[in-house]
């Protein structure tokens, strides 16, 4: 794996992947904002064909748009980010698919600020998002159109778009061969 926009501080603890954002970055293309930002942080690796990511987060969300989660990523115009956002007071889990222009997608999920486990799959170019609810189940959170070529990247991000220092622990990434395509086991 390798960092596009390394953080200040990072490191490994127990397993861990603990990272600390810098000053206001983010992932954001135009749409609603009128701006392009390409600086969070991403820790990624290199996936071919369809895939599976999964990745437990917990964080310190504090400030608005304080965020993690995993990111998919073909180029600065072509990604989604998906994972757990601070807004309007509250946790949300959210996701954001970019080609050329940013879409932003959310449910509160009060829960989610402990600490909460998450699932992305490549499915040619449909994306499939989810999370594991406290009984263990797994939810659909998005289901999206992202043509992207068959080798990418796919790893973890992290931003806090209105200050530096939000810090979030990264637990159990694992990149798998893709679940069934059944969205209604």
């Amino acid at each position: 794996m390798q960092w596009l926009n390394e953080p200040p501080r990072w490191s490994v603890d127990k397993g861990s992947l603990v990272v600390t954002t810098g000053d206001k970055t983010d992932f954001w293309r135009e749409t609603f904002y009128g701006f392009v930002r390409d600086d969070g942080h991403f820790f990624g690796q290199e996936v071919t064909g369809d895939f599976t990511a999964q990745v437990t987060l917990a964080g310190d969300y504090e400030t608005l748009y304080d965020q993690m989660g995993l990111m998919l990523r073909a180029d600065e115009n072509n990604w989604v980010k998906t994972g757990v956002e601070f807004t309007d007071g509250h946790t949300h889990l959210s996701c954001v698919i970019t080609r050329d222009f940013s879409d932003w997608s959310v449910i509160t999920v009060p829960e989610a600020a402990g600490s909460v486990t998450l699932r992305m799959t490549r499915h040619d170019t449909a994306i499939r998002v989810q999370f594991r609810t406290p009984a263990g189940d797994w939810q659909l959170l998005r289901l999206g159109y992202l043509p992207l070529p068959t080798t990418c990247q796919v790893g973890v991000m992290a931003c806090s778009p209105q200050r530096a220092g939000f810090t979030g622990r990264f637990s159990g990434f694992r990149v798998t061969e893709p679940i069934s395509r059944d969205l209604h086991a």
